[in-house]
């Protein structure tokens, strides 16, 4: 129960940031060519300094086995995810895409602070990671239909990718990282949550939501990315050994978070129905102000 209480107080939070987004956009005070802007921080900036931010910490025998279970256990996560949405939503390919990520960058990382602390992100780096690369080319690849987009030099081209190399690299070499870096890492690793929940505060400002709470679409992919994927999802995570709890709680909290919001970035990148991608990620982010509590009395 205390947890679900954490889950709920962490997504009020991230509502104030979205309203804050929307009433940005609503006078004017920031424009969709802005929000553009913003996503670019956080893909190229916010999310890289968290995932190496998360590596910065002594390496011993213990984290070094947790890391590797937690990467096992991201490559089943997001499988499941990726199997289960493409059996449902083949057809229409923008839910297809939502179903399968979650908004575990912008959503899972910081409730894993709130439940887990700080620590136990580095459980979460190769989920954002390989979910970011799988988004970037997978992702597109659905949207656009081009084959292009899985070639292995567009996933290394990924800043994600690139972050967690190096993040593995300083974690195995051991390498000390000055503390003034740490915190240069730490400050801008924060500022993740405020970000991308004003970018998803912009989105709702364009959304149709006449539309929006409508659309029997919407709310069929909201029900199997918010209940169906999180608890198949569970009933693998259960495969984890009771030794490794953090590595099971951070999957599946990184698992419960809507829909991601980089299926409207790509969306509009591919000009996709891009009003439909973002009614999809704002229905399933107020929807998960229910679902998420509810999923976690379930750990």
């Amino acid at each position: 129960m205390e947890n679900a209480f954490i889950v709920l107080q962490q997504i009020c939070i991230m509502f104030f940031y979205m309203a804050i987004g929307l009433l940005l956009f609503r006078t004017r005070l920031i424009t969709l060519e802005g929000s553009r802007s913003l996503a670019n921080l956080l893909l190229y900036a916010v999310l890289p300094a968290a995932v190496l931010n998360s590596f910065c910490v002594e390496r011993t025998p213990q984290r070094a086995q947790m890391l590797l279970v937690s990467i096992l256990g991201s490559i089943g996560v997001l499988g499941i995810g990726m199997l289960l949405s493409h059996l449902m939503f083949r057809k229409n390919p923008l839910s297809d895409f939502g179903v399968a990520f979650s908004n575990a960058g912008f959503m899972g990382i910081p409730l894993v602070t709130a439940l887990l602390g700080a620590d136990a992100v580095f459980y979460s780096a190769g989920l954002v990671a390989m979910m970011g690369a799988l988004q970037w080319t997978y992702g597109q690849y659905l949207i656009s239909g081009n084959r292009d987009d899985l070639r292995p030099a567009v996933i290394l081209r990924n800043p994600l990718v690139l972050s967690l190399a190096g993040g593995l690299l300083l974690f195995f070499l051991g390498v000390p990282v000055p503390a003034i870096a740490k915190s240069t890492l730490s400050s801008i690793a924060a500022l993740n949550a405020p970000i991308a929940m004003i970018i998803l505060g912009v989105y709702l400002g364009q959304t149709d939501l006449r539309r929006t709470v409508t659309d029997r679409r919407l709310y069929l992919s909201c029900a199997a990315r918010l209940i169906v994927v999180p608890l198949v999802t569970l009933l693998a995570l259960q495969l984890i050994p009771p030794a490794y709890d953090d590595v099971y709680k951070t999957l599946f909290v990184c698992c419960i978070a809507p829909v991601g919001s980089n299926v409207a970035v790509y969306a509009q990148k591919q000009n996709a129905d891009y009003p439909y991608a973002v009614g999809l990620v704002c229905l399933s982010t107020l929807l998960a102000l229910v679902t998420m509590p509810l999923m976690m009395l379930l750990i």
